[in-house]
């Protein structure tokens, strides 16, 4: 079985006891592709424990927004703070934050020529200096999270896109990071394989884990997140608690946008 724990919680829970503290805090972010201006002073704060998801339709900026958190995408203007450090512009600083910060892409990005659990001990060697021993051990219990530990010996491309990227969850997790950025984690994947990643997501919602997810699953949205984040052309035009946006969204673009989705 290599299934996630199927936990009949999941469907319907949300992340419980967030506090208030502020992990990510955004202000006044600009960001431009040439003349395109594809962040329009945003504002965002995230609070340690927290699941934000971030919705809106194509273009919208939503993964520019994400790519941010951690310095992939620069930004012109504004400030963005982590764990209540200024986003540094580069160097051992930006490295440092990064650690804090684990990001799930689009595309599983995994090492081909490395096995599954050499992928997840990875970092944790190179970059926290772990003995090989620890890595393992830990790389192996986040397996068992996933419910990959049976796989741990193939390679990436012996597994199906939903298992490549539950292994790339757990290599996120490896480094112990506080938040953890998904940029449109299962969009890639065929529809029979999406449950069983929003599955793990649902689980690390409940255990208490920041999180910041851009996705079209607007079911996962519903259940799992604190906060329902609505952008379009570059702003954030609604931040609300799910019930109230699916609901009765306070905007026209917001009640434009989910009278096509949720038709579907």
């Amino acid at each position: 079985m290599d299934k996630p724990p199927n936990d009949p919680s999941a469907v319907g829970s949300s992340a419980q006891g967030s506090s208030t503290e502020p992990l990510i805090e955004l202000r006044g972010v600009n960001k431009h592709y040439g003349k395109l201006h594809v962040l329009r002073d945003i504002d965002l704060t995230v609070g340690r424990g927290e699941v934000v998801v971030v919705i809106g339709p194509s273009g919208s900026g939503k993964s520019t927004l994400c790519r941010t958190i951690n310095r992939l995408e620069t930004i012109e203007s504004g400030t963005i703070v982590v764990a209540g450090q200024p986003l540094p512009e580069e160097g051992k600083a930006l490295a440092r934050l990064r650690s804090e910060v684990g990001m799930v892409f689009q595309s599983f990005n995994l090492f081909a020529h490395k096995t599954v659990l050499a992928n997840v001990m990875l970092a944790p060697l190179k970059v926290r200096r772990k003995r090989k021993d620890e890595a393992e051990r830990r790389a192996r219990e986040l397996l068992e999270r996933v419910g990959l530990a049976s796989q741990a010996e193939k390679y990436p491309a012996q597994l199906s896109g939903g298992q490549q990227q539950r292994v790339a969850i757990a290599r996120a997790l490896a480094m112990d990071p506080q938040a953890l950025l998904f940029d449109e984690p299962t969009s890639a994947l065929d529809p029979e394989m999406i449950s069983e990643v929003l599955e793990v997501m649902q689980q690390l919602a409940r255990e208490g884990m920041t999180m910041v997810v851009v996705t079209h699953e607007m079911g996962f949205a519903r259940s799992a997140a604190n906060r329902v984040v609505f952008m379009a052309d570059g702003q954030v035009v609604e931040d609300r608690v799910p019930e109230e946006f699916f609901t009765a969204p306070s905007s026209a673009r917001a009640k434009d946008f989910l009278s096509k989705i949720l038709k579907h």
